[in-house]
């Protein structure tokens, strides 16, 4: 448990250091993210180069979880394979997590 209140107050600590970057930071990669797959998407459909699934997946992974899950479900882009269905929503969890650790370090 003395684990999570250490990375509580980390994050926290980064919160309140940088209380506008961090949301802006997670809205403009949020929307950078459901805009790939919406661009992936045309591009499968126009059989043209595609964006890759570790440039997707990535973009998920740094903080656009919310953008790619909601671009999986608007676009119907890659909602068959596994590793999308299964790290989509992981990475969303994980970045709700921290989230919230990081309003509890805040209001330490």
């Amino acid at each position: 448990m003395n684990i999570f209140l250490q990375i509580s107050e980390f994050i926290g600590n980064g919160f309140s250091k940088f209380p506008l970057i961090l949301p802006v930071y997670y809205i403009i990669i949020n929307i950078i993210s459901m805009s790939m797959f919406y661009i992936d998407k045309q591009r499968a459909i126009k059989h043209q180069w595609r964006i890759s699934e570790f440039t997707l997946l990535l973009s998920a992974f740094i903080g656009g979880s919310l953008g790619a899950a909601a671009g999986m479900k608007l676009f119907r882009h890659k909602t068959k394979h596994p590793k999308f269905y299964i790290l989509i929503p992981t990475f969303l969890i994980i970045h709700i997590l921290i989230i919230i650790i990081g309003i509890i370090g805040i209001l330490k």
